[in-house]
């Protein structure tokens, strides 16, 4: 990135990314809490290249933060990482629904979180150089083979959480079938996880 980026580090214990992050560059301005976070995004004299924002938090916990912060028209396409200590896919999935760019999971190492806030900020750079594309893929430059009606009702299914067996029972279909969809979605998306694929097809409004 060129110059410093300005992040918004949203954590009641904060100080070992509040102590590292400026030794790779960062510009990082620290709170300990939701409402606090929403307070600092509303200065005038101060914006932000990225939030990264813990999940378990007083006064008000990451997800209702998130759900602030993307309520608001100015901060809409603000990039925001979510810290959880909880590695479910249902609420995982549920935190990218509500506006979440990324999600790292506790305990996590350094250079994983620098790399994805890297490529987050990189995007964010290609964006705004490309103002008439609103949203950018994650594989911005790979080609995506189309998924069919039913791939996209599943991966759409999954996008709410529900399990294999789930999507089984309200399709009419074995498990053993979901899986063949599920494999055969991660190919085209070109992608290892239910997760990655629900945010790359929340990108590509591939589905709703």
């Amino acid at each position: 990135m060129d110059g410093l980026a300005s992040i918004l580090l949203v954590d009641d214990n904060p100080k070992y990314l509040a102590d590292a992050l400026p030794m790779y560059g960062y510009d990082v301005t620290v709170v300990t809490n939701g409402i606090d976070a929403l307070k600092e995004l509303s200065k005038e004299d101060k914006s932000y290249d990225l939030v990264l924002l813990d999940v378990m938090m007083p006064q008000m916990n990451g997800w209702d933060t998130l759900k602030a912060i993307r309520s608001n028209k100015n901060h809409k396409y603000l990039p925001v990482i979510m810290i959880t200590a909880v590695n479910e896919d249902q609420k995982i999935v549920s935190g990218l629904k509500i506006g979440a760019d990324d999600y790292i999971v506790k305990p996590f190492i350094l250079p994983n979180l620098l790399a994805r806030m890297e490529a987050i900020l990189r995007r964010c750079k290609w964006q705004d150089e490309n103002s008439s594309k609103k949203e950018v893929s994650i594989n911005a430059n790979t080609e995506i083979e189309a998924l069919t009606s039913r791939e996209k009702e599943v991966l759409a299914l999954v996008a709410k959480g529900a399990t294999n067996q789930d999507i089984a029972d309200k399709l009419f279909v074995r498990d053993v079938t979901v899986k063949t969809h599920l494999n055969s979605i991660f190919k085209k998306l070109k992608v290892t996880n239910r997760t990655q694929a629900v945010l790359l097809a929340m990108q590509m409004n591939l589905i709703n």
